[in-house]
């Protein structure tokens, strides 16, 4: 049955403040349910999700928040530790937030009595992007609008340092080697460096600015997408540094590019939070128009889930999830 690409949101859960950003956690805890961290204007707050795609015994979305840790300031990023376990005794929840003054909160709580963070700074702007080391969980990459790339260990000490030639938009780590790093900068290039021999082994151009967001594909590594200007852009990086598929996708710009977790030609766009409604777009390579539009009032923030077609947007005191089809 095809149905029009316009939808509203399947599941929607209200909360008690704004959400800027919101984040599945992508590793496997150990656990059947599905971490999901989201951040305000003062509170970072630790859920637990179960979906009816999931779990045949689940009417729609299950949704039980775990633990709301007072931030203190608005939240810019989150990302997930891999050393997140909800199967341990006593269980481990590990993250690092970014925030308005520049810092980064590295987060550690076993969800009862300990709930310590450290402070990591040295940014002088504000920062775009954090990531842990995916195998690990040893080290934090985060990109900054002071033209850096940084390299932290959990300890907070700094242990590598890249220049760049413009503000840093989105860091990812590769999944198996951990020795490289993917970072996308506003002037629309996109470097790969070598963590060990501290240089830049490959760069892909978008060839139009502003990018704003880019993501390297877990699915399929030579993949890489990101959003610039109005478009989205896909390489394929064995081919060329430049891109091998681009479509215009959001009037008033595009603001967040995410690949699926579960398949290599899916993937989602935001545009501009702040306009009436900010456009939600799920994309498949296979279809010359968008398979899903979702419209959120002042949405922020864009995560897959780890193992389901589904993505989750942030919106005015609520988290908006939309299912697609493979």
């Amino acid at each position: 049955m095809k149905q029009d690409a316009t939808r509203n949101a399947a599941y929607t859960v209200d909360c008690e403040d704004y959400v800027h950003v919101v984040e599945f956690n992508p590793f496997d805890t150990g656990d059947s349910g599905n971490l999901l961290a989201y951040g305000g204007n003062n509170y970072v707050v630790i859920g637990t999700c179960t979906f009816q795609e999931e779990e045949a015994d689940i009417e729609g979305l299950q949704y039980k928040t775990l633990q709301t840790i007072h931030h203190g300031i608005r939240v810019g990023s989150i990302a997930w530790s891999p050393e997140t376990r909800l199967d341990s005794l006593p269980p481990v929840i590990k993250f690092c937030t970014s925030a308005a003054d520049m810092k980064i909160r590295l987060f550690t709580s076993d969800l009862q009595d300990k709930n310590e963070y450290k402070v990591l700074e040295g940014h002088s702007d504000f920062i775009n992007g954090l990531v842990f080391d995916p195998k690990e969980g040893q080290g934090i990459a985060s990109v900054s609008d002071d033209h850096t790339c940084r390299i932290w260990n959990l300890d907070g000490v700094q242990t590598s340092h890249f220049a760049l030639n413009s503000p840093g938009m989105s860091v990812c780590w590769h999944p198996e080697e951990s020795f490289k790093l993917m970072v996308a900068e506003k002037n629309g290039t996109i470097r790969f460096y070598d963590l060990m021999s501290q240089q830049a082994i490959l760069s892909l151009e978008s060839e139009q600015i502003p990018l704003m967001s880019a993501h390297w594909c877990l699915k399929n590594t030579f993949k890489v997408g990101a959003v610039a200007g109005n478009d989205w852009l896909i390489w394929d990086i064995t081919r060329s540094s430049y891109p091998q598929v681009k479509r215009p996708v959001h009037m008033d710009r595009a603001c967040i590019f995410r690949w699926s977790t579960i398949n290599e030609n899916l993937f989602a766009t935001t545009g501009y939070p702040g306009k009436m409604a900010s456009q939600f777009q799920i994309h498949h390579l296979g279809h010359p128009q968008p398979i899903l539009l979702g419209s959120v009032v002042v949405g922020s923030g864009l995560s897959w889930h780890r193992t389901l077609p589904l993505c989750v947007v942030g919106g005015d005191h609520k988290l908006l999830f939309w299912v697609t089809e493979m």
